[in-house]
């Protein structure tokens, strides 16, 4: 079993290497972007939400310190970064999606139909 000072390490050399692939050029130059990631229902959700790096990165200028790691943990798929799970609460308050979806940046968390989908 790996010490926690050693993963921490580790950890850390991984988020460096993704931040600097993610600042060497167009996507194409990239890594491949990880799949899409759907987040769990909730009870009262009109959908689940899936999650696309394709139609969030910019290929002209990507830049994964846009969310990673102030908004969402990079190691662990779907995670906000304070903990807990996602929810228009934070989001309305400018934290998890809601740091750019505020109707300005980018589409605002009243077109429920953009991101929850049925079945």
């Amino acid at each position: 079993m790996m010490g926690g000072r050693r993963r921490w390490i580790l950890q850390t050399g991984i988020v460096t290497l993704a931040i600097a692939f993610a600042t060497l050029g167009p996507a194409q130059t990239l890594p491949r972007l990880p799949q899409e990631f759907r987040f769990p229902q909730g009870e009262g959700s009109p959908g689940q939400v899936t999650f696309s790096h394709q139609s969030h990165v910019d290929s002209k200028r990507p830049d994964c310190t846009a969310c990673h790691p102030a908004l969402f943990k990079i190691l662990l798929k779907g995670t906000p970064a304070e903990g807990g799970p996602l929810g228009h609460a934070a989001m309305e308050r400018g934290r998890q999606c809601g740091a750019c979806h505020d109707g300005k940046a980018a589409f605002g968390l009243d077109t429920c139909p953009l991101c929850h989908r049925e079945g």
